[in-house]
């Protein structure tokens, strides 16, 4: 069976983050394929799936704004991290993705593939839903520079505190000067 993606954001994206649960209004658990955003879906999904969500969004806002602005400008587009959620993220022609699928590596796109939470990778991995060799950077963070993939808490505010952003910004850095250097 083929496997296809199958979540929220832009078909030609550079940054696919993976979690697994999906907001639990229609259209979205429902979904068989990707759905780019429109403006102001992600505060409808806030609104009616709660604090939860919001969290998930305000993470991955946060997370492209603290990015090396030499080397991800083009997720910088706003002048805030809050502005850019709302009116870019997960959108047509932002690059971004928030998938309910396994990932699907393809070692010749330069994809960077963010796993949310250690279970969650785990579990991907026991079911044979990912075939990656990630090494442990710490408790929380692991990396797999091959196929592009990292692991880190899951994106709330407690498990995934601003200083774990910037970790985790640092070691997308390191995975795209990998990528440069491979090319």
């Amino acid at each position: 069976m083929k496997k296809h993606t199958i979540g929220l954001g832009c078909p030609n994206f550079d940054i696919a983050v993976y979690i697994a649960n999906r907001p639990l209004i229609e259209p979205y658990p429902f979904l068989a394929s990707l759905h780019s955003l429109s403006h102001d879906e992600i505060a409808h999904i806030g609104k009616h799936c709660g604090n939860g969500w919001r969290k998930v969004f305000n993470v991955y806002a946060k997370l492209l704004y603290s990015l090396d602005n030499k080397h991800f400008a083009h997720f910088q587009t706003e002048p805030t991290w809050q502005a850019y959620r709302d009116k870019t993220l997960l959108q047509t022609g932002s690059g971004t993705a928030l998938l309910f699928s396994a990932p699907i590596l393809k070692p010749h796109r330069n994809t960077i593939h963010i796993i949310c939470g250690r279970t969650y990778a785990n579990e991907l991995q026991r079911t044979a839903q990912i075939n990656s060799s990630w090494v442990w950077l710490n408790d929380e963070f692991a990396i797999d520079k091959n196929n592009k993939v990292i692991v880190c808490p899951y994106f709330d505010y407690r498990q995934l505190s601003n200083i774990k952003i910037e970790f985790l910004a640092q070691q997308l850095l390191v995975l795209t000067q990998t990528l440069k250097g491979s090319a």
